[in-house]
């Protein structure tokens, strides 16, 4: 699987963590490769789960930050699919060296274009670029 597909996968497991508790996480891994929607390697499962369970263990702290990047807005007011995107993207710019901040950016857009509202790439591009500028 390319690191495009990953990340989509990450996405899309971290995104079920809006919707259940931490306890619940490994039953939703478990659910999430199951479900006959995703060919994954053993691999693969290993790389999706463990940044999902990093970006997660990091989460207060990556809140924080894109809180301090909205003007304006309150990161309870932001969409799930969106405030997900940008805590992946987010986790990716600070705490992932292998990721460059360019490529971060752009497949987050590219998320936010697949899976968000309208206009959702601008906003997200908005954010992620004062990450960059610090």
């Amino acid at each position: 699987m390319n690191r495009r597909s990953l990340r989509e996968q990450v996405f899309k497991l971290l995104f079920r963590a809006e919707f259940n508790k931490p306890e619940e996480m490994p039953e939703q891994e478990r659910l999430f490769f199951e479900s006959g929607d995703l060919v994954a390697t053993p691999e693969d499962e290993a790389k999706i789960i463990d940044k999902c369970e990093k970006i997660i263990a990091k989460l207060p702290e990556l809140d924080a930050k894109i809180s301090e990047k909205l003007e304006g807005w309150k990161i309870d007011r932001l969409g799930k699919v969106e405030l997900t995107i940008l805590r992946l993207a987010a986790y990716e710019i600070d705490f992932d060296p292998d990721v460059p901040n360019g490529a971060a950016i752009n497949e987050a857009v590219d998320l936010a274009k697949k899976f968000g509202q309208d206009n959702a790439g601008q906003f997200i591009n908005g954010i992620l670029a004062k990450f960059v500028r610090e």
